[in-house]
């Protein structure tokens, strides 16, 4: 696969910062696009958005206040990392900045050192998180709780029993895997009975009668034991 590295734009307009900056985040793996102005930056931002953006607030024509205002006001980069770079020090600037929706700011003359770091720490702190485990299965008409322990057929609940709703969550849970008896006996009873599958048998029979249309997703495995099918 692909290694894909970070992309960072730098709206700049003096060369000489421009030209420190896309060296040196290209040294860090990062990748770089750098702009002197808004046009090309608002160009470049339809044809791929970055991970973070350095924004300088003295720019000729539109500056990065103005810059900082769109972006947060577009659903495609409201919450963009954007780090302010300006050679203003004064708190009222600073404070326009991150108000205006900056996620954070360095000042001029920087060093290269900090600027990295920065830029490192923002995109820690605004990595996607990884979404929850999805609480419900769903096959067809039939969904599993796994919150509340209901299976529900058609929206009506499915009175089963212990073993029979951890059998149906095992194998909802490794739909398309040939499970032996064995291993079934070994995840849903916590004991392995070699050459025992009369327990299993039986559960099954009764946890199709209780699937009713459902319990066609659960097919023999002839001479291994049962599989979990999503589609028929």
């Amino acid at each position: 696969m692909k290694q894909t590295h970070p992309l960072i734009y730098c709206v700049e307009d003096e060369d000489s910062i421009r030209g420190l900056i896309s060296y040196v985040l290209n040294g860090q793996g990062f990748e770089v696009g750098t702009f002197e102005s808004s046009s090309p930056f608002w160009a470049a931002l339809e044809e791929r958005r970055p991970q973070l953006v350095l924004l300088d607030i003295m720019l000729e024509g539109e500056d990065g206040l103005s810059i900082l205002h769109k972006l947060r006001e577009r659903p495609d980069t409201e919450d963009l990392p954007i780090i302010m770079i300006t050679a203003k020090t004064s708190e009222i600037d600073v404070v326009q900045g991150l108000d205006g929706g900056a996620d954070d700011y360095i000042s001029k003359p920087f060093g290269v050192v900090e600027l990295v770091s920065r830029i490192k720490a923002l995109l820690r702190r605004t990595r996607p998180v990884a979404p929850p485990p999805k609480s419900t299965l769903t096959c067809g008409n039939l969904v599993l709780d796994k919150d509340s322990r209901i299976v529900t057929l058609d929206g009506q609940p499915i009175s089963l029993t212990l073993k029979e709703y951890e059998l149906l969550l095992y194998f909802m849970e490794n739909t398309g895997i040939a499970l032996s008896r064995e291993r079934i006996m070994e995840v849903v009873w916590g004991f392995s009975y070699e050459g025992e599958s009369r327990t299993v048998d039986m559960h099954v029979v009764t946890l199709r009668q209780h699937l009713g249309s459902a319990g066609r997703h659960l097919k023999t495995v002839r001479g291994i034991g049962y599989r979990w099918e999503a589609s028929l």
